[in-house]
C-alpha cells in the first residue's frame, strides 16, 4: 500500500531521542497503593493547594534526602560507577505545544527537597504557561532536539554517561502522570534512574503509585522501603506544611467602633 512519508516533528524527535536513551536502561517497577487520608485532609483546608505533581516532587526529594541510593545514578564514562549526587534533582513531565503538535517537556527542579511547597507549584505552573523560550530546561531540550541525527547522538551519549552531566541531562528522578485524563496505570520510560508516577485518589482515599528504577543502581527491597517511607512523608512533613498555609476561609478582623460624646 502506498502510503506517505512525513518528516518527524520536533515533539516525536525528542521522543525519539528518550526512547533510545532509555533503551538500555534495565527498568524494573513496583506498583503500591498509598493511603493519602492525611493529606487530602490537608489539602482540602489550604488556601491555595499545590499541585499532586509538586507534591509528589518534594515527598520523594525528601526520602531521597535520607536515602543516598536515591540520588545516585549508574554512568558509563570514563569507566561503569555509580555517581552520588549531594542533592535531588527532579524532573517533571509538562504538556506543551511545540510548533502546533502536543508534546512532552522537562522541567527541572533542583534540591525540591529545601523549596517550599509553595515554589515548586509556582515553577511547574509557570512552565506550563510561559512561552517556551523563557523556561531555560526546555529551552536547552530543544536546542538539542533541532540538531542533526549525528550531533543529537553524540549530546545524548555524553549527557547519559558522564555523572555530572547526566544530573543535569535527566535528574535524578522524575514525575509524571497522566491522572487528570483519567484512571490508569502509566510505566514510563526515561533515561533516568527513577520515575514516579501516580493515578487517580480513589473513594477509599489511596492512590496508586508505579516507582521504575534502574536495577543497575538497587533491588526492590529498598524501593518497598522507600514507597513506605514516601507515604509517610505524604501524611506526615507534606499534611504539615499543607496546614501552615492559610485556611480557605479565615474569620474578617472586627473593628471596634468607638462612638464619641
Amino acid at each position: 500500500m502506498r502510503g506517505k512519508c512525513r518528516k518527524l516533528s520536533l515533539p516525536r524527535r525528542l521522543v525519539a531521542d528518550l526512547m533510545h536513551a532509555s533503551a538500555r536502561v534495565p527498568f524494573v517497577s513496583l506498583i503500591r497503593p498509598l493511603n493519602v487520608q492525611g493529606i487530602i485532609e490537608a489539602r482540602a483546608q489550604a488556601a491555595h493547594p499545590p499541585g499532586w505533581a509538586a507534591i509528589f516532587v518534594k515527598a520523594f526529594a525528601l526520602v531521597a534526602r535520607d536515602e543516598p541510593v536515591l540520588r545516585t545514578l549508574y554512568v558509563k564514562w570514563p569507566w561503569p560507577a555509580l555517581y552520588e549526587l549531594p542533592r535531588s534533582v527532579g524532573m517533571v513531565a509538562i504538556a506543551r505545544d511545540v510548533d502546533g503538535e502536543d508534546g512532552v517537556l522537562f522541567e527541572r527542579i533542583s534540591a525540591p527537597d529545601a523549596m517550599t511547597l509553595a515554589d515548586i507549584d509556582a515553577s511547574i505552573r509557570r512552565a506550563k504557561t510561559a512561552p517556551l523560550k523563557d523556561i531555560p530546561s526546555f529551552r536547552k531540550t530543544l536546542c538539542v532536539a533541532r540538531l542533526p541525527l549525528p550531533l543529537r547522538r553524540l549530546a545524548w551519549a555524553i549527557g547519559m554517561n558522564f555523572g555530572r552531566q547526566r544530573a543535569n541531562f535527566c535528574g535524578s528522578f522524575g514525575v509524571t502522570s497522566v491522572a487528570a485524563y483519567g484512571p490508569g496505570e502509566l510505566h514510563a520510560l526515561s533515561p533516568g534512574p527513577f520515575v514516579l508516577s501516580y493515578g487517580v485518589i480513589k473513594p477509599d482515599q489511596t492512590v496508586d503509585v508505579v516507582l521504575r528504577w534502574d536495577h543497575l543502581i538497587c533491588d526492590a527491597a529498598l524501593i518497598a522501603k522507600a514507597l513506605t517511607r514516601l507515604e509517610q512523608v505524604l501524611n506526615n512533613e507534606i499534611s504539615a506544611e499543607l496546614r501552615a498555609i492559610l485556611p480557605q476561609t479565615e474569620p474578617r478582623p472586627v473593628l471596634s467602633v468607638v462612638k464619641r460624646p
